[in-house]
């Protein structure tokens, strides 16, 4: 550690303070400018280390509540050109949010069975991607959330060795633009009773959906390990 005699007097004092001076003003500026480009701009891009900075935003597609019959499926599907995506976003994701109750019903006297679990499955798709998660209430409330992705998360963060090109491929697919679809179905049960004075019956459960297409927003920048300074 130099004292300001040092740095009055020594030169080498003089030169070392100086470069960290240097570091501390020329990094933030580079930083700055250069996360205003993407691979196809004026950073060249070639094989380097790279910093990849991301942000997730949502928009939002549709909502509801359906009562769905057992062994019955509901579909729906929406079009981009219903809702507006911001500037330097890209589509890289279908998400469909899940919840749902347990509606069992019984009838007669001295019951004293249980709710049996029911199985709710979502599927979501787009183009040739797609993904599909079942959930069950479990003789009470449920939920669960089912995305499907078409860009590779592992190009975010820090990449060693790649062109920027090469990390903008991994991230922007070209998919996301037309229809997305997703599909609800039910499979219900109802529990057992040994009572022979009570019955129990499950025709169906009421499910409530929400639906989002998933957006990245990206930046590259260069790279530099500084665990070592």
């Amino acid at each position: 550690m130099y004292t300001l005699d040092d740095i009055k007097t020594n030169r080498d004092a003089q030169i070392t303070v100086g470069l960290i001076a240097f570091f501390l003003v020329a990094f933030p500026a580079y930083f700055t400018y250069a996360s205003e480009f993407k691979a196809d701009d004026s950073l060249g891009g070639g094989v380097a280390d790279y910093q990849v900075n991301s942000e997730m935003a949502f928009v939002f597609l549709d909502a509801g509540s359906e009562s769905i019959a057992d062994g019955d499926t509901l579909s729906m599907t929406f079009n981009t050109d219903a809702v507006d995506i911001p500037d330097d976003h890209i589509i890289v994701g279908l998400r469909l949010n899940l919840s749902y109750t347990e509606d069992e019903a019984q009838s007669g006297f001295g019951c004293t069975g249980d709710a049996a679990p029911d199985t709710i499955t979502g599927t979501a798709s787009h183009d040739i991607y797609n993904a599909t998660g079942e959930g069950q209430n479990s003789g009470g409330s449920g939920e669960h959330t089912v995305q499907a992705d078409w860009y590779n998360a592992s190009y975010l963060g820090v990449q060693e060795g790649k062109s920027m090109a090469e990390i903008e491929a991994g991230l922007d697919w070209g998919a996301g633009v037309g229809d997305h679809t997703v599909s609800i179905s039910v499979e219900a049960a109802a529990g057992n009773e040994l009572v022979p004075t009570c019955s129990r019956s499950d025709g169906g459960e009421e499910v409530s959906y929400n639906v989002e297409l998933v957006l990245l927003k990206y930046t590259i920048v260069p790279y530099f390990d500084t665990s070592d300074i």
